[in-house]
């Protein structure tokens, strides 16, 4: 009976605890005016964020992947957004197709060769405002020993102190092609398209002081 009991209390505890978290999340606003994000330098929030790529498979389909390690600085100045600056590092072998022998032949030497060249890095050159939360975003990426600028379309999704941390949080999400030849990563064409799609959802976080 007393077993009984306590684990009544437990759950009624529980839901009660998951009840004010749930709240505090349900009244949660986010502003998706860029301008109104807090400053400062912000670091990437892998735990939620993403980085997905897609290419052409024979004509049937683009088959995507993902890196599953990424690392990422924003020098975020939202007053003048032009001037924030971003700087981005990939582990190269960590690509995840969800097909290991395929992983295997992706960063091996025939394409990423990841023993010699361990880190894909993106570093931003600038940033022009297309609209009240979009954006062009050029940047030099390094890829196979190689730099070359690529841009990407940004949208701005929104700005606040995280509900469960206080940490101040951004989100953007990003979208972008590249003709992967230019970096002499065009092993297995044409079977695998040259045309790479990259898609990136991102959310930074700046720990509150």
């Amino acid at each position: 009976m007393r077993n009984s009991l306590r684990l009544v209390l437990a759950l009624g505890l529980a839901l009660l605890l998951g009840a004010c978290v749930a709240a505090r999340v349900i009244t949660h606003d986010v502003s998706d005016d860029p301008v109104a994000a807090k400053p400062g330098t912000y670091h990437l929030d892998t735990r939620h964020s993403s980085l997905l790529f897609d290419v052409d498979h024979f004509g049937y389909s683009r088959f995507t992947a993902r890196f599953d390690k990424v690392e990422a600085v924003l020098d975020a100045a939202p007053g003048k957004p032009e001037t924030s600056k971003l700087r981005v590092t990939v582990k190269a072998a960590s690509v995840d197709t969800n097909v290991a022998e395929l992983d295997k032949m992706i960063t091996g030497s025939d394409l990423l060769d990841a023993g010699r060249y361990p880190e894909i890095g993106f570093e931003s050159t600038s940033l022009k405002r297309t609209g009240k939360n979009t954006g062009e975003m050029t940047g030099n990426l390094t890829m196979h020993g190689k730099t070359k600028p690529v841009t990407l379309a940004v949208v701005f999704n929104g700005a606040a102190p995280d509900p469960l941390t206080g940490d101040d949080t951004l989100g953007f999400s990003a979208t972008g092609n590249f003709n992967r030849a230019d970096w002499g990563l065009n092993a297995w064409w044409p079977a695998v398209g040259n045309d790479v799609h990259v898609s990136i959802q991102a959310e930074f976080i700046k720990k509150a002081s």
